[in-house]
């Protein structure tokens, strides 16, 4: 890797992807470096378009890394990741993508990673997205993440946009089993001409199934950002859903959302606060020197840990 390869991957994998327990590295669309073990195999698809993840039952605290970093312009291509794990398994996924681009051609990568968890299972999944580059060329990532969960299974989803994405689109969807729980954290920060679309389509489906989803919102300059999310209980179930947005110079955030009860004990609940940065909190810190420019940071970069 030159030094612009390793300081992407750095910026979504940190500096030890190899001691995690598994991984593989994904840059400019070929495979770079992969390890698996006995109990988490990792295998490309045989039409080449992605990879097949299988944990076994039982695996505890296995470590998974997969990270994409596309440094050539112009390229744009589509992954298909397949996760099966396992009876009882109990793992942690690293993903993301990073993107360099310093010329003139749109680079992208469409990443669509689908989940399966046996009964009993355990995934806490996270991913980052990262762009950068003078280029006059885009950087667009557009994942999709289908999250199929059986009964007394579990995920947590903690998502985040660096900076420097010019374009994203974010599809979620997942029918949740009996006694299974999805709970999701996403965050966005987006500036100057950059644009953030996030969907959320959920199905509680089995008895007792929930869900938590609070996405974070930041949009400065001319961006514009839009939340929209479906939840339908079918069963006795729980939902909530956070939308909180900050706004700043001109930039837009719109939030849709629909909850839909299908049946008499499903519990769904909304909540949707968007607005400017609030005064008192710029006269709080600006009182204790700082500029407005270094307060608003202060409030942006709090909101958005």
């Amino acid at each position: 890797m030159n030094n612009v390869e390793s300081k992407l991957l750095k910026e979504i994998a940190g500096n030890d992807y190899e001691n995690k327990t598994a991984y593989n590295v994904r840059k400019n669309g070929e495979t770079f470096a992969r390890k698996g073990t006995d109990n988490i195999i990792i295998s490309s698809k045989k039409d080449g378009t992605g990879l097949d993840i299988t944990v076994k039952d039982n695996t505890m605290f296995g470590i998974i890394n997969i990270p994409v970093i596309i440094s050539e312009s112009g390229l744009k291509e589509t992954v298909y990741n397949d996760f099966y794990i396992g009876r009882n398994a109990n793992v942690v996924i690293i993903a993301g993508c990073a993107i360099h681009n310093d010329k003139s051609k749109d680079s992208s990568h469409i990443g669509i990673h689908r989940f399966y968890l046996a009964e009993n299972s355990k995934v806490n999944y996270s991913e980052k997205h990262y762009g950068e580059g003078s280029g006059k060329g885009q950087k667009i990532l557009d994942p999709t993440t289908e999250i199929f969960l059986k009964a007394n299974s579990s995920m947590t989803m903690d998502t985040i946009q660096i900076k420097g994405v010019d374009s994203t689109n974010r599809k979620t969807t997942a029918n949740i089993g009996e006694n299974a729980t999805l709970l999701v954290t996403e965050k966005i920060m987006t500036h100057n001409n950059q644009k953030a679309k996030t969907e959320f389509y959920v199905m509680l489906e089995g008895e007792n199934s929930s869900t938590h989803i609070v996405s974070r919102s930041v949009a400065v300059d001319n961006s514009n950002q839009e939340f929209v999310s479906s939840v339908i209980g079918k069963n006795k179930c729980y939902a909530h859903v956070e939308c909180d947005g900050i706004i700043k110079d001109n930039g837009t955030i719109k939030a849709s959302p629909i909850v839909d009860a299908r049946y008499v004990e499903a519990n769904l609940i909304h909540e949707a606060a968007i607005g400017k940065i609030a005064g008192e909190q710029l006269i709080k810190l600006m009182s204790l020197g700082l500029t407005k420019e270094k307060a608003e940071a202060e409030i942006i970069n709090g909101f958005l840990k």
